[in-house]
């Protein structure tokens, strides 16, 4: 083979595209284990900040792992509100179990307002609890915006009517437009409003402009559809669809305890 012929140069070329290959795959496998409890310790991180557990973003893996000690982890199924013991309540990823035709199910396109097509019929809430009792549940939620879907925890009250805090774990919504459902400001805007109407029916509004009323919450300026798929999300999971079944059990059950 010639030194400088068209030949070598393609030989080397191969051997060069197939050495990085298998590089970047021994790599990917190597260090694929870190990058998912990576991953997790994220969504804990975030979780923990939604409800002011937190108040560190940049915390570290130990002072995350203390401050989630607080927070109660429970399996339920969405149908009939009640607890499942039918998976394990860690390695459970309703992300996971939408994908899975153990757990999949479609949703009627009808109120499929959050546009997500189908869902994990069993669900993770995550009671946090002062005293021994129900301080706050927060509740995974995730719907269609834009570009991407959203995923991330709303977290109500112990009358579980008023939302405590409200914020994305994962999303790819444009920076400077719908990205701005992760500015601070924005999620603090979400604190205090009622997420039910006197009808008991979920009732939350993103509005243009101000919203100066009990159930509505300010736009995001540029990001009209971003907004409005917050909107639908969060008023999918709250309803009978979503969490609702659930959410009228956890009420009965505490009204008999409390």
């Amino acid at each position: 083979m010639q030194n400088d012929g068209p030949l070598r140069t393609i030989f080397v070329a191969f051997l060069l595209c197939v050495t990085c290959s298998v590089l970047v795959s021994t790599a990917a496998v190597k260090f694929k284990p870190q990058q998912e409890t990576n991953k997790k310790l994220d969504i804990k991180k975030k979780l923990l900040l939604t409800v002011g557990l937190l108040d560190n973003p940049k915390a570290k893996a130990d002072e995350i792992e203390r401050a989630y000690q607080q927070v109660e982890p429970q399996i339920i199924d969405l149908k009939s509100g009640n607890v499942s013991n039918e998976v394990d309540v860690e390695s459970f990823d309703a992300k996971d179990a939408a994908k899975d035709p153990r757990y999949s199910v479609a949703i009627d396109g009808a109120v499929d307002i959050a546009k997500i097509k189908k869902k994990s019929r069993l669900a993770k809430v995550f009671f946090i609890k002062k005293q021994g009792k129900v301080d706050q549940v927060v509740l995974p939620v995730h719907g269609k915006g834009l570009w991407s879907t959203l995923y991330g925890f709303l977290s109500l009250d112990s009358d579980l009517k008023t939302i405590r805090g409200f914020g994305f774990y994962e999303h790819a919504e444009t920076p400077g437009l719908g990205g701005e459902v992760d500015n601070p400001r924005w999620k603090e805007l979400w604190v205090g409003k009622k997420a039910f109407n006197n009808n008991g029916n979920p009732a939350i509004k993103v509005v243009k402009g101000t919203g100066k009323g009990q159930h509505e919450v300010d736009g995001l300026s540029g990001a009209t559809i971003t907004a409005s798929g917050v909107q639908a999300l969060v008023n999918f999971w709250l309803d009978e669809n979503g969490y609702g079944p659930f959410l009228a059990q956890l009420k009965r059950r505490m009204n008999n305890e409390y």
